[in-house]
């Protein structure tokens, strides 16, 4: 399981390719698109009312949301680009060349066997029957705890809690176990909660679902009906005793580590011994339980309701972990509810498309290595290294010289900084997947080995120190994050592509672009979350009180004007789940923006494309953010997304920039100008 603290800032093959349309076909190389790109602009919008849509309206009427997609955004163009560019180089490596090296040979072969989609519609629902006899099967708990740690050895989805391993947050050095609240079907706790006619509708599509899946995996009708209310009624006692995703983003409310005697007391029902024996992390000795309360509640639950009722839940779930690796009809209802009902989708994803990301997924550091060897030169990592610190000496600057805080705090947070580590690319070491057997003609059986060479991999690093050298993305990924237990800043090759990082423009929109997210994932080791782990990782308090309370009002400040922006509809942003992206985007934009100003201070910058270099930069910034949006996928966001929307990543910044109403000419009194003492500041 990943680590909970990381920001952010998601046929054979010659044959489905000739099926493909004409505009689906592989990238023999990457497009190339400018980090600034005037026609993505609607200059007839007025940057002082609306910067979002001065910066992004051109690109919005020309890029409508593709009917596979929720949304569609730049970094959602960039990935798919990068799908198709991999596509590519899969559709090379799965040809049977015996001069194939391994791991060309590896993910090839893994792919190939995705693309086959006659072999896989034959199978049918046939790769559940083991796992559904062995929940027929089933007798008592005991046997239960017996079946579920086989099942968490092999993917462990969403069946009852998740399970894994953790840097321990009081001591950074090493590597505990972890159990972790789960067991719901639905996107959030907050779907079986809620009693607004949109949330009923919702939990009866969701039984309607159920229900399908059900008879698919071989269930009667009558019976499947019976299953999908019991279904729904303990995934709803589960949901009440789980914690809401705001509290989630209290370490302290996550971290309770306790020797396995006492999760033993906490939580009897379950056999903990049968199951880390049958998981394969036997002679646990403690771990972090990081909700007490969910797993007293899923105890008693256990007694209380009859056995059958668990079967029909068990059942529910293995299917529907499972439903994208079997034949059409799970597919395309998996598809239906997950995709099309609630985030608006129109059509399912083509398979080449849906196989590549399932490379991504299991073998991503060996398909990384390919992806790094083609498109990530050694001068690009280092420029964009260079970046990275030239934007953390601008933090330094700013802590050293920050009003606010005290010298005891300010001396810690030095202290921290100084100890961040910088990851650009790709790891140093890649992963090693020689072990997990890939077959051409297994699918499921290739997912299945290499989920459980994952689950291996995790479980094999309780007890043993911490690799502060990991990665937690895959180098294909068009993203970036901050972990704050290894307090290191993480920036994989697919994100420093263009438009994003551009080497042929100069450094106002790269550091806007580029540079905004750099300072973005750099500020999230000072958020209201990642401020709580010291310089090494340790969940521990290093703010003198008046510090502290400074922070809390200044970040108050954030959530509260945050708050006030709609989503869609009715729906507002709550301020208090995107608070620590909210106060990245605001800091790190800053940081990019003092940064880059510093970096061309003996030059001398002349306006391009009528646009002088301040307005560049600040362009440079929004244009990364540019999307369309489905209002199904925006009501969904809003319950699960710590981030805001784009229009608010950009608008909401820009109000509490004071340089930014300098560059445009903003008056007090537009929307996009703040008078001085409104403006919102941590960083």
């Amino acid at each position: 399981m990943r680590r909970p603290l990381l920001s952010l800032c998601l046929l054979s093959a010659v044959a489905a390719a000739a099926d493909a349309p004409p505009a689906e076909r592989p990238l023999s190389q990457m497009p190339y698109t400018p980090s600034l790109d005037t026609a993505a602009m609607d200059r007839s919008v007025n940057p002082c009312v609306d910067f979002y849509t001065y910066s992004c309206g051109g690109w919005q009427k020309s890029n409508p949301i593709p009917p596979d997609q929720a949304s569609w955004s730049v970094y959602a163009k960039l990935q798919t680009d990068t799908l198709k560019y991999l596509w590519g180089v899969l559709e090379e490596a799965a040809k049977p060349d015996p001069t194939r090296d391994p791991l060309t040979k590896q993910v090839g072969d893994f792919f190939f066997a995705c693309m086959d989609e006659a072999a896989v519609e034959k199978l049918g629902s046939g790769p559940l029957a083991t796992d559904l006899t062995a929940i027929d099967q089933l007798k008592d708990l005991p046997g239960l705890s017996l079946w579920l740690g086989a099942q968490h050895r092999l993917d462990a989805g969403r069946l009852f809690f998740g399970v894994g391993s953790q840097q321990d947050a009081s001591d950074a050095t090493r590597v505990i176990g972890v159990v972790s609240a789960g067991g719901l079907g639905l996107p959030d706790r907050d779907y079986y909660l809620k009693t607004d006619a949109r949330s009923k509708a919702t939990r009866q599509r969701y039984l309607e679902h159920v229900e399908k899946m059900l008879v698919l995996s071989g269930r009667a009708p009558a019976e499947a009906s019976h299953d999908a209310k019991t279904i729904l009624a303990l995934e709803t006692e589960l949901a009440r005793a789980s914690l809401t995703r705001v509290e989630r983003r209290d370490p302290y409310k996550i971290f309770h580590k306790m020797p396995l005697k006492k999760l033993k007391e906490l939580a009897p029902a379950v056999d903990w011994d049968s199951y880390f024996g049958v998981l394969g992390a036997p002679g646990l000795a403690e771990l972090n339980v990081t909700q007490p309360k969910f797993f007293q509640a899923l105890s008693a639950l256990l007694r209380r309701r009859p056995l059958a009722d668990w079967k029909a839940y068990a059942r529910w779930h293995v299917v529907s972990s499972r439903a994208h690796l079997l034949s059409t009809a799970f597919v395309n209802e998996n598809f239906a509810f997950y995709r099309k009902y609630l985030r608006g989708v129109e059509v399912l994803q083509p398979r080449w498309k849906r196989c590549v990301a399932a490379v991504d997924e299991d073998l991503g550091e060996a398909l990384g290595q390919l992806f790094v060897q083609r498109t990530f030169s050694p001068e690009l990592k280092e420029k964009a290294g260079a970046m990275v610190v030239a934007i953390e000496k601008e933090m330094e600057t700013d802590l050293k010289e920050l009003p606010w805080m005290g010298p005891a705090t300010r001396a810690k947070a030095l202290e921290k900084l100084h100890a961040m580590a910088n990851k650009v690319g790709y790891p140093d070491k890649w992963r090693d997947y020689s072990s997990v057997q890939v077959s051409r003609d297994d699918f499921y059986g290739n997912v299945m080995r290499a989920s459980s060479f994952e689950t291996a991999r995790e479980l094999g690093k309780i007890g043993k120190p911490v690799d502060r050298g990991e990665w937690e993305m895959t180098p294909a990924t068009v993203n970036a994050y901050y972990d704050a237990q290894l307090n290191d800043i993480n920036f994989p090759a697919a994100v420093l592509q263009p438009p994003l990082y551009d080497a042929k423009l100069d450094d106002a929109p790269n550091y806007g672009n580029t540079g905004g997210t750099i300072g973005h994932e750099l500020t999230h080791g000072f958020d209201d979350e990642g401020r709580q782990f010291d310089a090494f990782g340790n969940l521990k308090d290093w703010w003198t009180k008046q510090d502290g309370k400074e922070f809390i009002r200044r970040a108050r400040c954030i959530s509260d004007e945050y708050s006030t922006y709609v989503v869609v509809d009715d729906i507002h942003i709550n301020g208090k789940l995107t608070l620590g992206e909210d106060v990245a985007d605001l800091g790190g934009t800053l940081l990019a923006y003092r940064a880059w100003r510093n970096a061309t201070a003996a030059s001398r910058l002349a306006p391009q494309d009528g646009l002088t270099p301040d307005q560049r930069f600040f362009v440079g910034y929004a244009q990364w953010t540019c999307s369309n949006d489905r209002p199904e996928d925006l009501r969904l966001r809003a319950v699960t997304n710590e981030h805001s929307p784009l229009r608010w990543r950009v608008n909401g910044v820009m109000v509490n920039i004071p340089e930014f109403a300098h560059a445009f000419d903003c008056k007090p009194g537009q929307p996009m100008a703040k008078a001085p003492d409104r403006v919102c500041k941590v960083w």
